[in-house]
């Protein structure tokens, strides 16, 4: 078996991060530094959260959801990793996918989805530094 998805336009190529969603974002921040011992390596100027980057490479962060309509505003999130954002978008799409548009943040480009059970999802491209 294949240990990635691949399409005609893109490749989902691992799990970019694996997050929380939080209303507290300071709080989150200071429970997994203070209480976990993990060392944030990507701190939201604006007060929205945080990544931890941890020893094997993956990412776990605590984030504060832009909406306040309770969509996408609890539980955790799964970010899948993609080469080219608008390809993938339009890709997964076309398969059925009901992605949002894909917008820009400081860090990465996204588009968020839901798979059939509710279970929310973003497909994700970093931003090179």
């Amino acid at each position: 078996m294949s240990t990635q998805a691949k399409s005609k336009t893109g490749t989902i190529t691992g799990l970019d991060i694996m997050a929380y969603y939080t209303q507290e974002p300071q709080k989150s921040i200071e429970f997994y530094r203070d209480v976990l011992g993990l060392q944030p390596t990507e701190v939201d100027d604006q007060g929205r959260g945080a990544e931890f980057t941890l020893a094997d490479g993956t990412t776990f962060g605590v984030w504060k959801p832009d909406r306040e309509d309770g969509d996408f505003a609890s539980g955790a999130i799964v970010m899948f990793a993609v080469p080219d954002i608008h390809a993938a978008v339009e890709e997964f799409n076309l398969r059925g996918a009901a992605l949002t548009e894909s917008f820009e943040t400081p860090v990465c480009h996204m588009a968020m989805g839901k798979d059939p059970d509710g279970n929310q999802f973003i497909i994700h491209q970093r931003k090179t530094k």
